[in-house]
């Protein structure tokens, strides 16, 4: 419900890009955190042989995130920039930057790792789609303490 349209296209224009690197820093975490030798085994060998083709199971994922750095970090008015650059550029680095920083911080829970691997490397096995897109949902709202709602758009978390 945001009206920054410019940081929306930047955003959009980057979604394969980010997610694709989101997709290599969780094999790399996976790889860190479970099998730091690389020993081959089955469930490695899926993992490191996997190339992202379909996208589009974590495309809620990064909708929300963008959509929640928009409502946290975006500003409607656009500011003067005295470097030359335009506003598309400085919001593309601006977002990568930040969802750089925040998919390492998730990539620390094992089961963010494990949420990502679900829908991209093991999906056809799973077949619970949805239930780990909440999942991984979950790691923005408590993040950032916030709820999206389909109608209100996203609202600041009470705290009783």
């Amino acid at each position: 419900m945001d009206k920054n349209y410019l940081l929306e296209e930047a955003q959009l224009q980057l979604e394969d890009a980010l997610l694709t690197l989101l997709i290599d820093k969780v094999k790399e975490h996976y790889f860190l955190r479970y099998n730091p030798l690389r020993l081959p085994d089955s469930v490695s060998q899926s993992i490191l042989v996997y190339q992202s083709k379909n996208l589009k199971l974590l495309n809620t994922f990064y909708q929300n995130l963008a959509g929640v750095y928009r409502y946290k970090f975006g500003d409607s008015q656009l500011e003067f920039l005295w470097d030359g650059n335009d506003h598309t550029e400085q919001y593309k680095n601006e977002w990568s930057a930040f969802f750089h920083q925040c998919t390492e911080s998730f990539c620390k829970q094992e089961l963010f790792i494990k949420a990502v691997l679900d829908l991209t490397v093991f999906l056809p096995e799973s077949g619970q789609a949805q239930l780990i897109e909440n999942k991984m949902n979950h790691f923005i709202l408590q993040h950032f303490e916030v709820k999206i709602h389909k109608q209100r758009g996203i609202v600041e978390m009470k705290v009783a």
